[in-house]
């Protein structure tokens, strides 16, 4: 029997566990460094039909309805002054059974977390070593505690305490010049926008975005704002739990939106956007997934969508001792350009640019030969 360690129970991690606990040839344990798992935050998740489809192999079509939500459309608006500019179906790329899905991230954790039994997760496991004994893998945790397994799959987020021990420090997170705003927002303070779509604001340096996450009107609101951070205030851990920083960012933020749906944001948290640059072939039988093996900006909502899919990947990859890194590498490398393109056209300030990039919206949107190269070859995986 092989023994597979999994760094971090967030979604990528959870997933792989479920899809091998029926699998008698490996026994999987799961390190986390917290002592629980947050499921009480209301932040919302999207996922396209690449992710549901992997989804629905452990049971996700059988959550109820009324916990989640299917988008018929993006509805691209200009924030300065909340003109529609045009819509775009993402149904359109849905099937039966998979269907373009808006969720809170707790449902989506509670539901990978219920799949699992309670011994797989190890709580208070933060990782201090990795070291190679032959064919095994030593992890010496915080604790004292060391334990040997023949895999080792780091998914411990963005800032990967196992990725910076294996690669030295070299292949760190760097500071994408933005600050995500997340919070919940209820659908009276809004009765202009569908509710049945995801609405996307453009603006100067700035965009957001508010759908439904359920079907009892509960709606998410995530905004990117850019702003340059000094390299003292990036290794600032404390940095968003100051009051004077915080209310200096709220005043920038609140100034780009509308005062009604300021207003009304509840929960709200500010955090700053970090991006991996490169990726990073890690040793034998060492593999990163999720964050941990690239970060993406947050502008194609695909962060969740692959973390799943690269989950599964590696899967595979371990059952047919298949290459994963290259594979895998590039198609995050196709993604990650894309993510970067949105966010330059979601954010333009020159007025010129502005119209032409509007017209521009309005023909590609309804153009099937762009959306099946742009959005087909990542929905349908």
């Amino acid at each position: 029997m092989k023994n597979i360690a999994i760094i971090g129970a967030g979604i990528s991690g959870l997933y792989l566990a479920n899809l091998f606990k029926n699998k008698r040839d490996y026994q999987v344990t799961i390190y986390e460094k917290k002592n629980s798992i947050e499921l009480n935050e209301g932040y919302g998740i999207q996922l396209s039909v690449n992710s549901v489809k992997l989804l629905n192999k452990i049971g996700f079509n059988f959550i109820s309805d009324e916990e989640k939500f299917n988008p018929l459309k993006i509805d691209f608006f200009e924030i300065k002054n909340s003109k529609k500019i045009c819509d775009l179906e993402i149904s359109k790329f849905n099937s039966e059974n998979c269907k373009y899905t808006t969720l809170k991230r707790s449902k989506l954790l509670q539901f990978l977390i219920d799949g699992l039994k309670d011994e797989i997760i190890k709580y208070n496991y933060s990782i201090n070593r990795i070291e190679y004994d032959k064919d095994l893998i030593n992890l010496t945790f915080d604790n004292g505690e060391k334990k040997k397994h023949d895999y080792l799959i780091i998914s411990d987020g963005v800032f990967s305490k196992g990725k910076s021990l294996i690669s030295e420090n070299k292949f760190n997170a760097i500071f994408n010049a933005s600050i995500a705003i997340r919070g919940n927002i209820s659908q009276k303070n809004f009765q202009n926008l569908n509710e049945k779509n995801i609405s996307l604001f453009l603006g100067s340096n700035f965009h957001y975005v508010i759908y439904p996450v359920d079907k009892s009107k509960n709606f998410n609101f995530i905004g990117m704002l850019k702003y340059q951070l000094t390299l003292e205030e990036q290794k600032n851990k404390y940095l968003f739990d100051e009051n004077f920083f915080l209310e200096k960012i709220k005043n920038k933020f609140s100034q780009q939106i509308s005062p009604m749906i300021f207003k009304s944001l509840q929960d709200m948290k500010l955090f700053p956007v970090f991006v991996s640059k490169d990726t990073y072939n890690s040793p034998k039988n060492i593999f990163l997934v999720g964050d941990a093996f690239f970060a993406y900006p947050p502008s194609f909502a695909q962060g969740a969508s692959q973390s799943i899919e690269g989950a599964n990947e590696l899967y595979e990859s371990i059952l047919n001792n298949r290459d994963f890194f290259i594979t895998r590498s590039k198609r995050v490398k196709m993604i990650n350009r894309r993510s970067i393109l949105n966010e330059f056209t979601f954010h333009l300030s020159n007025p010129v640019m502005t119209f032409f990039r509007n017209i521009s919206l309005k023909y590609l949107t309804k153009n099937k030969y762009f959306l099946e190269r742009y959005l087909g070859k990542i929905y349908k995986n």
